[in-house]
C-alpha cells in the first residue's frame, strides 16, 4: 500500500535540519521504500510516497524522519490509493 506523508513546516523550523531529513530519504530509497519526494513550491514543507505494509509501519516511518522529530515540521501520513497515469 502506497502512504503520502505531508510535511508542514512548523515556527521552529530550522533549514539545517534539511541534511539530515534528505539522508533519510536516501536511506528510504535504498530500501525500496520510497517512490517520489519534494518540497512544496511555496516553501510551508513538502511531501514523500512510501510503501508500507500498514499505516502502523507508515506512521513509524514518518515518526523516524528527523523533520518531524525535531519539531521542525508536523508530519500526516495518509494512506492513498494512487492511480499511474500514462505519460501521453
Amino acid at each position: 500500500m502506497h502512504y503520502l506523508i505531508l510535511a508542514l513546516r512548523t515556527p521552529d523550523f530550522d533549514p539545517d535540519i534539511l541534511g539530515a531529513h534528505r539522508a533519510y530519504l536516501a536511506e528510504l530509497a535504498e530500501r525500496g521504500w520510497l517512490e517520489a519526494s519534494g518540497p512544496f513550491a511555496d516553501q510551508s514543507g513538502g511531501a514523500y510516497l512510501v510503501q508500507a505494509a500498514s499505516l502502523t509501519e507508515a506512521e513509524a516511518i514518518a515518526a523516524a524522519d528527523p523533520l518531524g522529530s525535531s519539531g521542525a515540521a508536523e508530519l500526516a501520513v495518509w494512506a492513498w490509493a494512487v492511480t499511474w497515469v500514462e505519460p501521453r
